[in-house]
């Protein structure tokens, strides 16, 4: 008998083992079939193992990093459950005090370091431009070009070396990981002081360098940075253990705050409150509740108000050069908009347009994002390089490009105190550049500027003859470039500015187009031009139609840019996922999206764990030498507590297996280091496990099995796990679908996921397997599922 199930064993190892060599030669087969699987432009930028239970690896700013999920279920273990009945009615609305004082520094200190930043771009960039000026009027083209040149470069090579050197994780916008984060994802080293601090620097350098980016992105990547500081008590090297602070010491309260602080970041790039909160609830929060509403709309007003009193100050001439600029704010409430049913046809054209030019943006960029990744491989010194390289491209179209345009004579209703033609100084329209007296340069006036500046003249409305249709269409495809070359360089970048840049120029180009049939103003046109590419870009439609309303400040353009952003995300959504989605997919950023693909119903969780290795489980009273066993040879974060023998109240005499709950690799860690050892296989009473631990304690997430060292004769010795372990943990039956459980895990927002058997019996384990993030993903299960992928194709088709 043991010989024929040895045989049979070997046998069907065998016959799995032949099934392997022939998958990987089909394998190889379809790959010398398709040139393009081989190309390196068309690989995934982490290279993942075959099998459903992989260590996740992802890109974390510029830097491949581990990836663990975060805890925000709460940990209902013995010492959670007596720290919530002992408090007292003073500690809880001291908890609710607490939180809401640190949404208003939240947003207290974003709107103060919004600030900074709006002061020392426009003081930096409006001195260089100024210089550059003098050269222009004095004929020294080439001194002026140099001058140009250089303070960019240096600018430049200041904020790339920053984050290459020092902060990896403050490169981008930011914006991707904040959304994994909320999503769940640990994304390491993403909100320290340190990043905090190069991510401020570097947006000064790298849009006072006149590199085509903003900071709009980078400002909600400060916010939440701000918010998570605060939230632990400052950096992990010099964190502050205050008291009043250990309620905070949580993975759920530091999601919301960072939420909060994600919403500030939006509020203080465009001074749009409404906007704000809801951008962090359509785009990077993936749990909401009424209670955050609130206090993410107390964060944004506080951003306002210190926004608004800095302008006031500065309005007096005491900011430099700050004057009214630095923000984008483009006021239209004293334009009147007229529109009739025929002008819904190009505003219908502008969303279609929008929406092909979006989807055709984020593909493009998907394969520059590719490229960038094969050069920045090559080391820091490859990714400084890349950055200065972009940086003179940019700086010698810039300044180059103005000398094409024609010159063209001021109109004498530009004469008034608003609009003086020409201009000569770092900002407003009608630049005179190179031109003679009484001429402008358009060209020059949308080049020649802060990108802040620029939005507001291409914006500017009452203005039908001031830009040539030639210089738009230069205007147009040179941010084009720009805009796929300078996205991914090793600075702070956002992404809102460079669409809105592209989208507004198309934008008024059709309605220079229309311009005959049609009363909408041709700024109104550059509106929702912008508001369109930005929709098929990015698919935000909501909280867009707020923020360009508080910024227009003008509730009649509400109905024609409803439209615009609908058929724009509508169109953009037949073509491929939104910027952000395929940055996420990039990385390598284990995000898990709302909804389940259809193939997933077909599919069952037991099916899912039997191609998983098997669960590793504890008894409720370990020896501590199977525990330094376990956590030295997996990397699993979580293990089954079972109790053997436990006779149910039912009352089966041959007694069953308990599932006590789940417990953290965290938690056995502590345990290891707080020398929680028994010499007898016993339960511990309550009051030996409060003078060992605290349920703060236990939210800590430090340490490592191998910085802990335990003797032979601790070896032997035991650890009642009862107290340290969830007794309360989600559990779904083997025969659920994949669908399901994907969904109960990401609105849960879970981290392990039991799988239990349909069938109770004696000798049965009662876990058949844990499920995690990674087993959820799509592109994992159809790995091991292939067929799946077939199934896929075919609905697709359908």
């Amino acid at each position: 008998m043991g010989e024929s199930s040895m045989n049979l064993i070997e046998s069907t190892t065998r016959n799995n083992k032949m099934e392997e060599v022939e998958r990987e030669e089909e394998q190889e087969q379809e790959q010398e079939m398709d040139p393009e699987s081989n190309n390196p432009l068309h690989q995934t930028l982490i290279k993942r193992n075959r099998t459903l239970s992989s260590n996740p690896l992802a890109l974390v700013g510029e830097k491949v990093s581990y990836i663990e999920s975060l805890d925000y279920e709460i940990n209902e273990n013995d010492l959670f459950k007596h720290g919530w009945r002992s408090r007292s009615r003073v500690e809880a609305l001291q908890y609710i005090f607490l939180k809401w004082l640190l949404a208003f520094l939240v947003g207290f200190l974003t709107g103060i370091i919004a600030t900074l930043i709006n002061l020392a771009v426009e003081n930096i960039a409006g001195y260089k431009f100024l210089a550059v000026i003098k050269y222009i009027n004095g004929e020294r083209y080439l001194t002026g070009f140099l001058y140009f040149a250089g303070v960019n470069f240096v600018l430049t090579f200041v904020a790339a070396i920053l984050c290459v050197c020092f902060a990896p994780t403050a490169a981008g916008p930011g914006i991707p990981e904040i959304k994994a984060y909320l999503n769940g994802v640990d994304t390491p080293n993403m909100f320290g002081a340190t990043t905090l601090i190069v991510k401020i620097i570097g947006s000064i350098g790298a849009v006072s360098a006149g590199l085509d980016l903003g900071k709009e992105g980078p400002l909600v990547h400060i916010g939440s940075c701000i918010a998570s500081l605060l939230g632990q008590g400052g950096p992990d090297n010099y964190r502050i253990k205050w008291r009043w602070l250990r309620y905070f010491n949580n993975d759920c309260d530091r999601r919301d705050l960072i939420t909060c602080g994600a919403s500030s970041g939006v509020c203080a790039a465009f001074r749009s409150p409404v906007g704000g909160v809801l951008f962090a609830l359509e785009e990077v929060a993936t749990w909401w509740r009424s209670a955050l509403l609130w206090r993410t709309f107390f964060c944004t007003a506080v951003v306002v108000v210190v926004l608004r009193a800095f302008i006031e100050i500065c309005n007096s001439g005491k900011c430099g050069l700050f004057g009214s600029g630095g923000l984008i704010m483009f006021d239209v409430s004293n334009v009147t908009v007229r529109y009739h049913v025929m002008d819904i046809l190009p505003v219908v054209v502008i969303g279609i347009i929008g929406g092909l030019l979006g989807s055709l943006y984020n593909h493009l960029l998907h394969k520059v994002l590719r490229l960038y990744n094969l050069i920045n491989q090559k080391g820091k010194i490859h990714k400084v390089l890349l950055s200065l390289a972009v940086v003179l491209f940019t700086s010698a179209c810039q300044y180059g490009l103005p000398f094409l345009a024609k010159c063209t004579p001021c109109d004498s209703s530009f004469r008034d105190s608003e609009s003086v033609c020409p201009t000569n100084g770092r900002s407003g329209n009608f630049k005179q550049f190179n031109c003679p007296p009484g001429h402008y340069n358009d060209l020059a006036t949308l080049l020649l500027t802060t990108n802040d500046d620029a939005v507001r003249n291409i914006f500017s409305t009452n203005t039908p003859h001031e830009y040539q249709p030639s210089s738009l269409i230069i205007f147009f495809v040179l941010y084009c470039i720009l805009g796929l070359i300078t996205f991914g360089i090793a600075v702070p970048t956002g992404l809102f500015l460079p669409i809105i840049l592209m989208g507004s120029a198309y934008g008024r180009l059709l309605g220079m187009l229309m311009g005959p049939h049609t009363k909408i103003d041709q700024g109104l046109f550059a509106v929702l031009g912008a508001a369109s590419l930005m929709a098929g870009s990015m698919r935000m439609t909501v909280s867009l139609c707020v923020i360009f309303l508080e910024l227009t400040s003008n509730l009649l353009l509400l109905p024609i840019t409803m439209i615009v952003l609908l058929i724009a995300k509508t169109v953009g959504d037949c073509f491929n996922p939104s910027i952000y989605e395929i940055i996420l997919h990039l990385k390598g950023l284990p995000f898990m999206d709302a909804n389940p693909a259809s193939w997933m119903r077909n599919l069952t969780v037991g099916e899912l764990v039997d191609v998983k290795p098997a669960v590793i489980s504890l008894q409720g009273v370990e020896k501590v030498a199977k525990i330094v066993d376990v956590l030295k040879n997996t990397t699993h974060n979580g293990f089954p507590v079972m109790d053997d023998g436990v006779v149910p109240p039912t009352g089966q005499a041959n007694g069953a297996t308990e599932l006590h709950g789940l417990i953290l690799r965290a938690h056995l860690i502590q345990a290891l280091k707080k020398k929680f050892f028994l010499k007898e296989i016993r339960r511990t009473e309550e009051w030996e496990v409060r003078e060992k631990f605290t349920w703060v304690e236990l939210a800590e997430r430090e340490g490592k099995i191998e910085e802990v060292a335990i003797t032979r004769e601790e070896m032997e010795m035991f650890v009642d796990l009862h107290p340290l372990t969830n007794t309360t943990p989600f559990t779904v039956l083997e025969s659920i679908s994949v669908a399901k459980a994907m969904i109960l895990f990401r609105q849960v927002g879970l981290r392990h996921l039991l799988v239990v058997p349909k069938y109770q019996a004696s000798g049965v384990s009662p876990v058949v397997g844990i499920l995690t993030r990674q087993d959820l993903l799509a592109h994992n299960i159809l790995t091991v599922f292939p067929h799946l992928a077939k199934s896929k194709s075919r609905q697709k088709r359908n």
